[in-house]
């Protein structure tokens, strides 16, 4: 029998997360709607933009228990419920947490990559949990319903430059919402530097002046996430030169660098933040921000 008590657990509040006020606004919606029925929500963006990380800060807000299963690990169907195992020449049925945590009252389920499964039958169970029925029948567990107040998040990266992704079935998308996050503006963002690394503001607005030449060329090649960012700045907040730690959070050679400085020095002008961006907020709970 799964211990869900140990593994379901309330994330805690990270007090540097922004996103969008409208989009803020539309999460409270969705929790409100969570309040009569279950909510399937999929939130989609660049590798390292928050999706993950607006999960996290969703349940810890609203004080949910949450579970996060990896998609990608996922080869066949049914194997998100349990799998057959053997032991001492006998085989048996080993439950995972999965049916544990939908049966959760209130759960945040977080399905993360979900178009990276090995197998798309990997998700077949996937299309009763999420419809408006909420049930399924598992033959070595019986009965499964979701239970009330349970949100079920699914976070995928989109586009041609991810390996080991499949365009989400488009039945199976229909059974979402859908929040697109963009990577921050970059005073936010300097912000965030500032806040989650205690580099100074001087030194943040170095970082994000190369970075945001580098993300406006298209010659560059290389797509530099918030991750990224924050990366760069805490090497350089405990003493990394710029460019030592432009190239171990990069990964990138030092004449590879030195190539690419010179062609967005060239090429690119400073970043200019776009206008009707809309206004970015802490995502906190009510009072707090």
């Amino acid at each position: 029998m799964i211990d869900a008590l140990r593994q379901l657990r309330v994330p805690a509040i990270d007090r540097n997360f922004f996103i969008l006020n409208a989009d803020r606004i539309v999460m409270e919606r969705f929790e409100k709607m969570s309040l009569k029925h279950p909510v399937n929500l999929l939130v989609t963006g660049n590798q390292g933009c928050g999706k993950s990380s607006l999960v996290r800060q969703f349940a810890g807000i609203y004080n949910r228990p949450m579970a996060t299963f990896q998609v990608g690990l996922l080869s066949e169907s049914g194997e998100l419920f349990g799998q057959q195992r053997l032991k001492g020449g006998d085989t048996f049925y080993k439950e995972f947490l999965f049916p544990e945590a939908i049966q959760t009252p209130g759960c945040v389920i977080h399905l993360e990559e979900i178009n990276r499964s090995e197998s798309p039958h990997a998700l077949n169970e996937l299309f009763s949990i999420l419809s408006e029925d909420r049930c399924i029948w598992i033959d070595e567990l019986g009965f499964v319903q979701v239970a009330p107040k349970v949100i079920f998040f699914a976070t995928m990266n989109e586009g041609d430059g991810f390996t080991g992704t499949d365009t989400l079935d488009a039945a199976l998308k229909d059974r979402f919402y859908r929040i697109h996050l963009e990577y921050l503006p970059l005073e936010v963002e300097k912000e965030v530097l500032i806040r989650k690394t205690g580099i100074d503001a001087i030194k943040a607005e170095q970082v994000l002046n190369i970075i945001g030449r580098i993300r406006n060329n298209e010659q560059a090649g290389l797509v530099i996430s918030i991750r990224h960012s924050l990366m760069i700045a805490e090497l350089v907040s405990l003493g990394s030169s710029l460019k030592e730690a432009l190239i171990y959070g990069l990964q990138i050679s030092r004449d590879a660098l030195e190539s690419l400085l010179l062609a967005v020095h060239v090429e690119t002008g400073e970043h200019e933040t776009k206008s009707g961006a809309g206004v970015y907020v802490p995502y906190l709970p009510d009072g707090q921000a």
